[in-house]
């Protein structure tokens, strides 16, 4: 069966609850009707940033459960998984075995060591500065053998996380295996988290690299279709991107939409969304917040560079910034091509301009997503970015089952429950989108399947949602503001 036009939930393993039996729990006892799919985070055992450097994905990290508690949620929920395809963990069983014997490991053509890519080693330094990267250093390490011998090798993100060669058969042998090992369970999608940056020549920015990307997706593709499973490429920039992927007949992500929400609300105009959903892809998953922050990159050219910066200031002041809070570059709010902060403290803690970027994100077309942090309104964790000196962490907070149950019953949790139950039961959400004219301050946004509609209005001044929709059974039309 395919995926369903339902609203998703992202979530770590632990951050609703201990570990997944928890949080399976959680997601029945609470949110069976709001939350139909689940896109779980990393569970794989990894040696750093919270799962996304895996070791090996033939096993789930025993903190978190087993095999059998991920079929399980897969069973209730349409399961999204993870695929990290850009790189392995340092501490991998591949990487070990070649740190220890170099060329002479079985594991050696998996890795693009500076000598395997330009004869001697010697990269220029005007090649590694094209390179597309989002850490503040070129794009490798020195790693030392244990003879002491040493050698650069290609690393695009951090220090556990050591980039594939796709050139290489042994690279494609290992991947290959573990691909049809994770689409064998049968998630309705796998994410290929990186895979822009998987495309790598010498002389080029190395991200994106046409025609060689389209190759990798359609491997990729092909063993995952297999098994009735769709994939998901991610890739954070320039909304072109997403474009490309949909022309192709991928899923692609809407990763512009967090900022023209924001600046709708702050700005108090309507211009630069409607725009955007004029054109949008309809094949595609839609955010407001993820595992990470709030995308900046993704809207160049949709906002020009004026209005950009205004959306980060109104950003910085609503969302209690961690840039005003603390000194240093680890609680710098700022990432290379994101804000670190949770939506709902992005609007100000606001219920009602918090239900109407929701409303919004409903009504526009593709997929929602709803990131666990969202989901319960939570405000920036400032206590766990002081004590891990981790910007992100900000919007990282793990929920005991007794923070849910309180939380819970907040007035704006409630409020964003019943619109996502909503939107999850209603069938015009099946049909078509139109996007209705309107003032520059409201937003009036309908979906029609045969005799269902559904209409939302949104004033962008006073943060009003309120939504219309046919009740053909009873035969009338019914109001209900959110």
């Amino acid at each position: 069966m395919s995926l369903k036009n339902k609203i998703q939930l992202i979530t770590y393993p632990d951050s609703m609850g201990a570990n997944l039996p928890e949080l399976h729990y959680v997601l029945r006892k609470y949110f069976f009707k709001a939350v139909r799919g689940v896109h779980l985070l990393p569970f794989y055992p990894s040696s750093s940033d919270r799962g996304f450097a895996p070791k090996t994905y033939d096993e789930v990290d025993p903190a978190f459960g087993t095999w059998d508690d991920v079929d399980k949620i897969g069973q209730d929920f349409d399961l999204i998984i993870d695929f990290m395809v850009n790189h392995i963990s340092r501490q991998s069983e591949f990487f070990q075995d070649y740190l220890a014997k170099g060329p002479y490991s079985e594991y050696a053509d998996m890795f693009l060591s500076f000598d395997k890519l330009i004869p001697g080693g010697n990269i220029p330094e005007e090649d590694l500065a094209k390179v597309y990267t989002r850490k503040p250093r070129p794009p490798y390490q020195v790693i030392e053998r244990p003879s002491g011998a040493l050698e650069k090798i290609w690393c695009t993100f951090d220090y556990e996380q050591i980039d594939l060669d796709y050139n290489s058969p042994k690279t494609r042998e290992v991947m290959r295996k573990f691909l049809i090992r994770l689409a064998r369970n049968k998630p309705k999608m796998i994410r290929l988290d990186a895979i822009a940056y998987t495309t790598m020549k010498l002389g080029t920015n190395c991200f994106f690299l046409e025609p060689q990307i389209w190759e990798l997706l359609d491997w990729f593709n092909d063993y995952a279709s297999a098994f009735d499973t769709e994939i998901l490429p991610e890739i954070h920039e320039h909304y072109s991107y997403q474009f490309k992927l949909a022309e192709k007949g991928y899923w692609c992500y809407d990763f512009s939409l967090p900022m023209l929400v924001l600046h709708c609300l702050y700005m108090k105009t309507t211009r630069r969304l409607k725009s955007w959903l004029n054109k949008c892809p309809r094949k595609q998953i839609t955010t407001l917040d993820t595992h990470d922050g709030i995308g900046a990159v993704d809207v160049a050219e949709l906002l020009n560079p004026k209005e950009i910066d205004q959306t980060l200031e109104q950003l910085y002041k609503k969302g209690s910034n961690v840039k005003k809070t603390y000194s240093g570059p680890e609680y710098h709010n700022l990432d290379v091509y994101q804000v670190n902060c949770t939506y709902y403290s992005a609007l100000g803690s606001n219920d009602d301009a918090y239900i109407a970027a929701r409303t919004i994100q409903f009504f526009t077309p593709g997929i929602p997503q709803v990131y666990y942090v969202g989901l319960l309104a939570g405000e920036n964790d400032i206590e766990l970015v002081e004590r891990t000196r981790l910007g992100r962490n900000i919007n990282r907070h793990n929920y005991t089952l007794k923070e849910i149950r309180q939380d819970i019953k907040r007035p704006v949790v409630q409020r964003l429950l019943k619109l996502m139950e909503f939107r999850n039961s209603y069938p015009a959400f099946n049909g078509e989108f139109n996007l209705i004219k309107s003032s520059d301050t409201e937003l009036i946004l309908e979906w029609v399947n045969k005799k269902y509609n559904a209409t939302a209005y949104i004033d962008v001044v006073s943060h009003t949602a309120k939504i219309t929709y046919t009740d053909p059974v009873a035969s009338r039309v019914v109001d209900f503001a959110v």
